[in-house]
C-alpha cells in the first residue's frame, strides 16, 4: 500500500513513493504455526526482539486463518508504567463481542461487569462478592471462557506479554490448564524483558502433560531478505547488494530497524538509482542513523508543527486512542485536526484498525516520539487527557492517574491513584497498588499528611527493581524542608524517612531519624509502637540486648482503636524482633502469625513475617521450623501472586539449604539471584553471595569465596556470618591479623552486646584467631560471654558452636585428647540439626588432635572417611585437603571422586595466581597488577599471599625467583625477561 507522495531526490529525480513492506522470509514460521494451530488446541509463543516482525507474523498468520472462517480474538499488552489489570483480554474480546445479548451468558458472566461496564444493560446481575481473592479471580476466569465458548473462537492472540499484569499471566495459565483446553493461545514476548519470577515462564515449563507448545523465534532477515525487503518499499525496484549488506549490518537484520532506516533515507533523499537499482549515496560517508529512536525522531521534526502535534498526542495517550480524546489532547481546531491526523497517518507511523481506534504501529517508535515532546507541551496534553478521560461514563481511573501525575495536578492525581490502588487490592493485584501510589509519591510535591499516608500504603517488597526506597526517601525529605509543618507532623515523615531507611538497609541513618521523631509521635499510637519495635531490632551497629528489650517492652501494644493493618504489622515485627534478641517468647508471638489470610495487604505483611520467622529459625538451629515457614510465605506469595516477595523467600531457602547440605542445585540457585542486579533487593543478592562464597571455600576457590564473601557483608543481617566465613579463610590461610581485625568489632556486638543469635557463626571465628594469636585468655572470656547470653534457651545451632569453642580453647591449649573429645560432641550436635559440612569439620579435628595425641590408628581412618564424605557432599577443597594430608603420611587414602563447580589446586598454583606471579616478575607492583587485571589491589595481595604460602617462600622477590626456577613461567624468555633472573619485585 502506497503511504505517500513521491520525493525528490538529491539529483533532481523523483523518488518513488514509499509502500509498507513485503512479508518476508517468513515461509517456514508460516507453516509451523498453520501445523501448530490446525489440529488440537495449542499454545504458541513467539518471542524475539523489539521490531524481529512477532507482530506482523501473527497478523499475516490469523489473516489466513479468518479466510478460512476459523475465528480469532487478538489483544495487545502495552508498556505502562502501572498496567490495567486484564486489559489486553477486556480489548480482545470487547472487540469480537458485536451483540452481547445474543450470547445467552448465563449468571456466572455477572462477574464481568467491572470490566465491561458498557455492557451492564445485557449482562446477569453481579454475583456475590467473594472474601477470597483467589476464588473471585477464579470466577472470573470461567466467565471469560464461558464468553470466548459462545463466541466459537478458535485461537486467542495476545500480544507483548512481557507486559502483561498479573491477572493477564494468571488467565492464560488457567487456559492452558483447562482440560480440553478451550481454545488455541498465541502470546508474542520479548524473552529479556520477562521478569525472572514471571508466571509467564509456567506457560512452556508446567503445562500439562498432554499439551501441544509451540515456540517460535522469527531471526533476523540475511542479506538476501534485506534486499527483498528494501525492494517491496520501493516499488519492486532493484536493490544493489552493496547497500542491501551495509544495511543489514547497520540494522542487525531487524526488520523494523530496516524499515525505519529506509523511510528515513527515503525522507532525506538519499536514495539514487544505480547501475539498474536501488543504492544509496556514498555508502562510506554517509551514515545510517544507529538506533531506530534517531531514526523515528528525525522523521517526526520533518513533518509540520500540527502533524507532531497529532503524533504527540497519540504518544501521550500510550495506548490505542479514539477520534474525539485524540482531537482533545492535540488542542487543534476539529477542522485543522481532520487534515493534520490525515497525514500523521499517512506518515506510516500511526495506524487505525477497523474499531477506529489511533495507535503507533511500532512501540518503539511511541517512545521516541513521546521523549521528544517539550516537557512543558506535554504536561499540558497529560492534562488534557485527563479531562477527556475523565468525562467517560466510566472513566478509567489507573489512566487519570497516570495523566494527571504527569500533568502535575496534584490533587486529582492523588485522588485518581488512590482509587485505582484500592480497585488493584480488591482485585488481589498488591504489585500494581504499590508501584500506582511509589510513581506518584516519587514524582508528584504532595502536602506532607498527605504523603505520609500515601508512604504507608506503599508494599516495598512488591515493587520490583533494586532500589524502590531513594525516591521516596527524597521526596519525605523535600516535605521536611520545603513545608510548614507543626512537631507533630515533622515527627511523623520523619519516622517514615528512619523506616523506609532502614527497610532499604541504611540502619544506622533510619535508626537516627526515628530517634529524633519519637519524642513528638503521638503517645500509644501504632506509629509510637512500630517505632519502638524498630529501634528494637539489633540491626546496624547494635547496642546490648537490654537496651533493645527496654525499647520492645515500651511498645504500646495493640489496640481495638488501631487500623487492622497495623495491629497485624506489630504483631509480626515484634515476633521477629523477640527472636532477633534471642528472646524464647518470640516463638509463641511467632504462633501468632496467621497462616492464610484473604486480603492481599494482609497477606504482603504475614509473607514477610514468616519469611523473618523462617530466617530467624535457620539461626537458632530450627530447621524443621525454617523450612515449614518459608514454605508457608512461598505458598502464601504464589496464591496471592506476590511475586516480588519469592526472591527473599529463595535467598533464606538457599542459606538454610547450606546448613542442611541440600547442594544440589543450590549454585545455580544463588547465581540467578546474584545475576539479576536491577530486579532483585540487595539485601537478597547478599544473602545469596554469602552461600555463593561459602560453596566456594568448601569446593577450594579461595580467590571466589573471598569476592563473593565481601560482597556479602555489604548487608547488615548478613556482615557478620560473612566475616566470620572470611576470618576462617584467613586462619587456613595462616594470615591471623586479618582474622583478628574481621572479627574484632563483630564479635564484640554479637557476643559481647549479648546477641548470642548472631553469634553462632562469629564466637568460633573469633575464638578460633585468638587462640591462633596466643591470646588464650581473651579467647576463654568470648566462650564464656557467649555461653551467659546464651543461657538455657534452646538453640540447638548456638549450643554446638559453644561446644566447638570448647574444643577450639582445649586444642590450643594442649589438651588434645579433651579436645577431640569436645569436637566429637560438637560433630555430633551439628549432626542432629542436621548440618552436615559443620559436623565433618568437626570430626577432621578431632582426627587431628587424636593423631596428634599419638592415637594414629584412630585417626587416619577416621579421615579417610572424613574426606570421602566431604566429597560426596560438594566440598571438593576441603575433601582434596585431608587426600592431600593422608599422602603426605602414608595413610590409607580414599577415592574420592572429583567435585563439580571450580577445582581446588591445593598446593599448586591456580591460573590466577600464575598470571599475578608472571606479572610479579615482570616487576609490577601490586596496583599495576590491578590495574593490568581490572581487580582491586586487596585482591592481588592475597593473591600474593596465597602463592607465597603455597611456594613456601615468605617475600615477593623470593616468589619471582621461585615461580621462574619452577619453570611455571617458563615463558618469560620469549618476553625479554632472564628465565633465571626476575627483575627485582618490590616487596609492597
Amino acid at each position: 500500500m502506497t503511504v505517500r507522495e513521491g520525493t525528490h531526490g538529491k539529483g533532481g529525480g523523483l523518488l518513488p513513493a514509499l509502500s509498507a513492506p513485503r512479508f518476508v522470509g517468513r515461509d517456514d514460521e508460516l507453516g509451523t504455526l498453520a501445523s501448530a494451530l490446525g489440529r488440537t488446541p495449542a499454545v504458541v509463543l513467539i518471542e524475539g526482539e523489539a521490531g524481529i516482525g512477532k507482530t506482523r507474523l501473527l497478523r499475516e498468520f490469523l489473516a489466513s486463518q479468518t479466510a478460512r472462517g476459523r475465528r480469532a480474538l487478538v489483544g495487545a499488552c502495552l508498556e505502562l508504567r502501572v498496567p490495567y489489570t486484564l486489559g489486553a483480554v477486556v480489548d480482545a474480546v470487547r472487540d469480537g463481542v458485536d451483540n452481547v445479548a445474543a450470547l445467552r451468558l448465563n449468571g456466572l458472566a455477572g462477574a464481568l461487569r467491572p470490566l465491561f461496564p458498557e455492557w451492564a444493560d445485557d449482562l446477569p446481575p453481579a454475583p456475590e462478592p467473594l472474601e477470597d481473592a483467589t476464588a473471585a479471580r477464579h470466577r472470573l476466569f470461567r466467565a471469560f471462557v464461558e464468553v470466548l465458548g459462545r463466541l466459537d473462537v478458535a485461537v486467542l492472540a495476545l500480544e507483548d506479554v512481557h507486559w502483561a499484569d498479573e491477572a493477564t499471566l494468571e488467565f492464560l495459565l488457567f487456559l492452558v490448564s483447562r482440560r480440553p483446553q478451550p481454545v488455541s493461545v498465541v502470546v508474542t514476548f520479548r524473552r529479556d524483558e520477562v521478569p525472572s519470577a514471571s508466571p509467564l515462564l509456567r506457560l512452556s515449563s508446567r503445562l500439562p502433560p498432554d499439551a501441544r507448545p509451540v515456540r517460535l523465534a522469527p531471526r533476523p532477515l540475511d542479506v538476501a531478505e534485506t534486499a527483498s525487503f528494501i525492494s517491496s518499499m520501493l516499488a519492486g525496484g532493484h536493490v544493489s547488494h552493496a547497500f542491501a549488506a551495509f544495511l543489514h549490518a547497520r540494522t542487525a537484520g531487524v526488520p523494523l530497524a530496516v524499515e525505519e532506516s529506509v523511510r528515513l533515507m527515503h525522507d532525506r533523499a538519499d536514495l539514487i538509482r544505480r547501475d539498474g537499482g536501488w543504492a544509496r549515496r556514498r555508502l562510506d560517508r554517509i551514515e545510517v542513523p544507529p538506533t531506530i529512536r534517531d531514526a523515528m525522531l528525525e522523521r517526526v521534526q520533518r513533518l509540520g508543527p500540527g502533524t507532531r502535534a497529532v503524533l504527540y498526542a497519540a504518544a501521550v495517550l500510550s495506548g490505542p486512542a479514539d477520534h474525539a480524546t485524540l482531537l482533545a489532547v492535540t488542542g487543534l481546531p476539529e477542522e485543522r485536526f481532520a487534515e493534520q491526523s490525515a497525514e500523521a497517518l499517512g506518515s506510516g507511523l500511526l495506524r487505525e484498525d477497523t474499531s477506529g481506534q489511533w495507535s503507533f504501529r511500532h512501540p518503539l517508535a511511541c517512545y521516541a516520539v513521546y521523549d521528544a515532546i517539550p516537557a512543558g507541551d506535554r504536561r499540558v496534553m497529560h492534562l488534557r487527557a485527563g479531562r477527556a478521560l475523565r468525562r467517560w461514563p466510566v472513566p478509567p481511573v489507573a489512566q487519570l492517574a497516570r495523566h494527571f501525575r504527569l500533568a502535575g495536578d496534584a490533587e486529582a492525581a492523588c485522588r485518581y491513584t488512590e482509587e485505582a490502588a484500592d480497585l488493584c487490592v480488591q482485585s488481589g493485584d498488591v504489585a500494581t497498588s504499590a508501584l500506582l501510589i511509589h510513581s506518584l509519591v516519587a514524582t508528584v510535591p504532595l502536602p506532607a499528611e498527605v504523603l505520609v499516608r500515601l508512604v504507608t500504603k506503599i508494599q516495598f517488597q512488591a515493587l520490583s527493581g533494586s532500589d524502590p526506597y531513594s525516591a521516596i526517601i527524597a521526596s519525605l525529605r523535600s516535605a521536611l524542608a520545603g513545608q510548614v509543618l507543626t512537631a507533630a507532623q515533622q515527627a511523623s515523615v520523619r519516622f517514615q524517612i528512619g523506616r523506609v531507611l532502614m527497610v532499604a538497609g541504611e540502619i544506622e541513618a533510619g535508626r537516627g531519624e526515628i530517634l529524633t521523631a519519637i519524642a513528638h509521635l503521638p503517645p500509644g499510637s501504632a506509629e509510637m509502637a512500630r517505632a519502638r519495635v524498630l529501634l528494637a531490632l539489633p540491626l546496624g551497629n547494635a547496642r546490648p540486648v537490654r537496651e533493645h528489650l527496654r525499647w520492645l517492652r515500651e511498645a504500646p501494644p495493640p489496640t481495638p482503636s488501631m487500623a487492622s493493618l497495623d495491629r497485624l504489622h506489630l504483631s509480626v515485627e515484634r515476633a521477629f524482633a523477640l527472636l532477633m534478641l534471642g528472646e524464647e517468647a518470640g516463638w509463641a508471638a511467632a504462633r501468632e502469625i496467621p497462616d492464610d489470610v484473604p486480603e492481599p495487604r494482609a497477606a504482603s505483611i504475614v509473607v514477610s513475617g514468616h519469611t523473618n520467622v523462617g530466617e530467624e529459625a535457620t539461626r537458632w538451629g530450627r530447621y524443621e521450623e525454617a523450612g515449614a515457614r518459608l514454605a508457608r510465605a512461598r505458598t502464601l506469595a504464589e496464591r496471592h501472586q506476590l511475586l516480588d516477595y519469592l526472591d527473599s523467600i529463595a535467598s533464606s531457602q538457599a542459606h538454610l539449604d547450606w546448613f542442611t547440605g541440600a547442594w544440589s542445585g543450590l549454585a545455580e540457585r544463588t547465581a540467578r539471584l546474584l545475576g539479576d542486579d536491577s530486579g532483585v533487593r540487595l539485601k537478597d543478592r547478599c544473602e545469596a553471595a554469602l552461600v555463593a562464597g561459602l560453596l566456594h571455600a568448601a569446593s577450594g576457590d579461595r580467590e571466589a569465596a573471598g569476592e563473593r564473601l565481601c560482597f556479602a557483608g555489604r548487608d547488615d543481617q548478613q556482615r557478620i556470618e560473612a566475616a566470620a566465613a572470611l576470618a576462617q579463610l584467613c586462619l587456613r590461610d595462616g594470615d591471623v591479623d586479618e582474622a583478628l581485625r574481621l572479627t574484632d568489632q563483630l564479635a564484640e556486638i554479637a557476643v559481647g552486646g549479648g546477641l548470642w543469635s548472631r553469634a553462632v557463626e562469629i564466637a568460633p571465628a573469633r575464638t578460633a584467631a585468638l587462640a591462633a594469636a596466643g591470646r588464650l585468655q581473651a579467647a576463654s572470656e568470648v566462650a564464656d560471654a557467649f555461653e551467659g547470653a546464651l543461657g538455657d534457651r534452646d538453640a540447638p545451632a548456638a549450643r554446638a558452636s559453644l561446644v566447638l569453642c570448647r574444643a577450639i580453647l582445649a586444642e590450643a591449649g594442649g589438651r588434645l585428647l579433651e579436645a577431640a573429645t569436645l569436637f566429637t560432641r560438637a560433630a555430633t550436635a551439628w549432626e542432629a540439626l542436621p548440618r552436615p559440612y559443620d559436623a565433618l569439620l568437626a570430626r577432621e579435628r578431632s582426627a587431628r588432635c587424636l593423631l596428634a595425641g599419638g592415637r594414629e590408628e584412630l585417626a587416619l581412618p577416621a579421615l579417610s572417611d572424613v574426606a570421602r564424605a566431604l566429597s560426596g557432599l560438594g566440598a571438593s577443597g576441603d575433601a582434596g585437603r585431608i587426600v592431600r594430608f593422608l599422602d603426605g603420611r602414608g595413610g590409607r587414602v580414599p577415592a574420592v571422586p572429583r567435585g563439580r563447580g571450580r577445582p581446588g589446586y591445593g598446593n599448586r598454583l591456580s591460573p590466577r595466581e600464575l598470571e599475578v606471579a608472571r606479572l610479579l616478575v615482570e616487576g609490577l607492583t601490586n596496583r599495576q597488577i590491578a590495574d593490568a587485571l581490572v581487580v582491586s589491589a586487596q585482591t592481588i595481595a592475597s593473591q600474593v599471599k596465597s602463592a607465597m604460602r603455597k611456594m613456601g617462600v615468605t617475600s615477593r622477590t623470593a616468589l619471582a625467583v621461585r615461580v621462574v626456577e619452577s619453570g611455571l613461567v617458563g615463558d618469560l624468555d620469549q618476553s625479554g625477561v632472564g628465565g633465571l633472573n626476575p627483575r627485582p619485585a618490590s616487596d609492597e
